[in-house]
This record gives C-alpha cells, sequence and structure tokens, in this order.
C-alpha cells in the first residue's frame, strides 16, 4: 500500500487572470537542471551512447520502484507493447483484446504484428476497460489471444476482474500501464507487476517523462523478461546470431541518465498531481459538480469530476479529466482557451471510429459509453508546478463557462 502522504489542498483565493499551459515542462525543469547537467555531460564524457551502465541502472531502479523482477529499456512505449506481445507469440491470424477508449498506440501494436484488434467498452465512471464488456466480447471472439487492458490518466484498472477472467480462459494480460508509473491498485500493488507483462512510456509528457521518446517493459517471468531483452536488440543472442526477427527499439544512455535523475523525484511529483486534483474536487463539488459516477443525464450542475480511486489505491492523475456535456464541451474549451487555459481532449475519436481500423466493422453505437466519453471529456492542467493562483484560475474558469453556457 502506498505510504504517500494525503495531500494538503490549497486554500482558494480571489481569482486572478493568468497563463496557465496544459502543461509546463520548462517549470519542472528548472527545479533540477542542476542535477540533470552532470549526468548530460558525463554521457557525452563517456561517449557510450547506446546501452551500457546508465541503461542497466535505470532498469534495476525502474524494477525495484514497480515491484518486478525483470524491466528492459526500449526506444518508447508503442514499441513496448509490441515487443510484449510478440514475446508472447502474438502473430499472423490472432487476435489481442483491448479498450477502445485509449491512445492509439495500443491498438497499434496489435495490428502491426499481423492480428486484429477486438475492442472492449469502458467503465464511464474510470474510463478504464470494462471488465463486463471484455466478458462479452471474449464470447464473440472464442480465439483472442491476450488481453491488453490500459491504466488510464494514472488509475488502476480493476484488475482482480481483469486477472480472474484471463485465469478463467487462460490468457495472458499485457498492462498497459504508459501513463502509470506508480499507479497503485486497491491492494496497493504497483501497476505492471500483477499481469504477464507491464508497459511503460517515458514520453515527455508522462509523470516520468524524458528528454525524448523512451520506455521500459517489465515482468516477474525470467523467460520472457531475456526473450523481450533480445527482441529490442534485432532478437540478437549472443552478437551477431538471430534466432528470431526482433526490432532495434533501445533506449539510449542520455535518455537513461534523465530519467535516473527524475525518477528520484516522480513520487513528490505525482503527490503534487494528487494535491492538484483534490483542490480541483473540492472546488468543483462545492460548485454542486459530482464525480463522474454520476452520468451527465442525471441533472444537476453539468460538470462531473474524476472518480476518485478506491480505498487503499493511488491515482497519480496523469490526466485530471472532466465531463460537461457534449453540446457545450467544444464551447467550455474555448472559453477556456480564451482565458489562456490549456485543454485537451483525450481522445476524441474511439479506436473503433479510427477510419484505419474500418475493416473491422464497428460503427457508431458499437461501444456507447468510449463515444460519450470521447464527446464528453476535457483534461485540465494539474502537473504538480502549478501555482494557487493558476490552480484558482483554472476552477473558476471552469466553473463559470459551465454555468454560462449550460
Amino acid at each position: 500500500m502506498s505510504t504517500t502522504a494525503a495531500p494538503t489542498v490549497p486554500q482558494a483565493k480571489a481569482a486572478t487572470e493568468t497563463n496557465v499551459p496544459l502543461l509546463d515542462l520548462k517549470a519542472q525543469y528548472a527545479t533540477i537542471r542542476a542535477e540533470i547537467e552532470p549526468v548530460v555531460r558525463e554521457v557525452i564524457e563517456s561517449q557510450y551512447f547506446i546501452g551500457g551502465p546508465k541503461v542497466e541502472q535505470l532498469e534495476r531502479e525502474i524494477a525495484v520502484y514497480c515491484r518486478a523482477d525483470h524491466a528492459i529499456g526500449c526506444a518508447n512505449g508503442s514499441d513496448a507493447i509490441l515487443i510484449a506481445l510478440q514475446a508472447l507469440d502474438v502473430g499472423e491470424g490472432d487476435e489481442v483484446l483491448c479498450p477502445t477508449y485509449t491512445f492509439f498506440a495500443t491498438a497499434g501494436a496489435v495490428h502491426r504484428l499481423g492480428a486484429k484488434p477486438v475492442f472492449a467498452d469502458i467503465d464511464p465512471a474510470t474510463y478504464n476497460i470494462c471488465p463486463n464488456s471484455i466478458r462479452e466480447q471474449l464470447r464473440r471472439h472464442p480465439k483472442v489471444k491476450a488481453l491488453v487492458p490500459v491504466h488510464l490518466f494514472g488509475q488502476a484498472a480493476d484488475l482482480d476482474a481483469i486477472l480472474d477472467i484471463a485465469k478463467e480462459k487462460g490468457l495472458p494480460v499485457v498492462e498497459d500501464a504508459a501513463q502509470a508509473i506508480g499507479t497503485e491498485d486497491a491492494h496497493g500493488i504497483r501497476v505492471g507487476s500483477r499481469g504477464a507483462i507491464g508497459t511503460f512510456s517515458f514520453f515527455p509528457s508522462k509523470n516520468l517523462g524524458g528528454f525524448g521518446d523512451g520506455g521500459i517493459i517489465t515482468s516477474n517471468d525470467k523467460r520472457l523478461g531475456d526473450r523481450m531483452r533480445r527482441l529490442r536488440n534485432h532478437g540478437m543472442e549472443p552478437r551477431y546470431y538471430h534466432d528470431e526477427v526482433g526490432l532495434n527499439s533501445r533506449l539510449d544512455a542520455l535518455q537513461a541518465a534523465v530519467l535516473s535523475v527524475k525518477l528520484r523525484h516522480l513520487d513528490n511529483w505525482s503527490a503534487g498531481r494528487q494535491r492538484n486534483a483534490a483542490f480541483y474536487d473540492e472546488r468543483f463539488l462545492a460548485a454542486g459538480a459530482k464525480t463522474s459516477a454520476t452520468p451527465l443525464s442525471a441533472g444537476g450542475f453539468a460538470l462531473r469530476t474524476p472518480q476518485p480511486a478506491p480505498r487503499g489505491a493511488r491515482h497519480i492523475y496523469n490526466q485530471y479529466v472532466i465531463r460537461v456535456p457534449a453540446a457545450i464541451r467544444d464551447q467550455v474549451r474555448d472559453e477556456l482557451t480564451r482565458r489562456k487555459i490549456g485543454t485537451e481532449v483525450y481522445y476524441p475519436v474511439p479506436l473503433h471510429l479510427q477510419k484505419c481500423f474500418a475493416f473491422l466493422g464497428s460503427g457508431p453505437g458499437s461501444f456507447v459509453q468510449s463515444e460519450l466519453a470521447a464527446k464528453e471529456t476535457i483534461a485540465l492542467p494539474i502537473y504538480a508546478d502549478l501555482t494557487a493562483p493558476q490552480l484558482e484560475w483554472v476552477a473558476t474558469s471552469v466553473i463559470e463557462a459551465v454555468r454560462s453556457l449550460s
């Protein structure tokens, strides 16, 4: 169970107009510049850029942090999923189940291996894959070879239910934890350590973000760990000997060195996001909002806040996502933009409605909750370096925009 102290919510103050970007990496870098620059110079002086001690150090540190036996660095989070599925022998003609409401890489990796994505709907409260929808899709697709739940926005999916289904069906689980490093489920267990494999992204916008692309794969299975180490390097072991075809997906030493420094700050940054989320929750609920467990169709103030994580769990808030009626969603965003507040929509088009997956035959109405979320959600600034005036400006502006447009 997480030992992170309960976040202290800043006291509300009168709102003052101020610029609030969706993410401000410069503010974060200013706090760690003195730690980062020496390790970057060290790598440059060593001229050891691919693999080596910095990568191995980070792999050890991430394995400990994620409470997994093995961690394998790779070029990005997308390749992490690809390598994981290849290590599970997913290939031409297979089927892999994943949520339709997620970033494209989850299903993209399935397709790149010649397999077919099988989509499932989400729980409208958490935006994570719905176990009931998993069961329904497995009845329709008995040839599914693996399950890939996504821990979306920094909150753990219902792993108890998912792993029960997987055990019943004899299927491996790949946890897509690209947005969830440090997230814990209701048992206090870190994501990426319960399934056969966990995959993570170090894209700069993540809670633990590099200075470019990067990813890592976790597992408690030595056989899988060894195979994924080979697969990330052309399937090569020993040098110039290839028993299978892998890919060129190596984490470089500069990224590893930066990430090792940033890892030391990760829990404090995640606590800052939790603190900011608690501030938003308090302000929005005081204005009459309810959590996303209550659909907008129930009426009342037309704003829904993220569903809190269950007792014992840890939500790291890679994103803080609110819901407003679809009819005003874009107008609310326009008003926030006018007030110099950055927002984003994650994700405006579910995967089953993407043009490239039209051949799968799932049209509008196939996954109702995912389609509603795509039309109703807005992500607000949540990064740890937000100031009290910035938080108050965002909260006040959202409340005023929703009231004026509803």
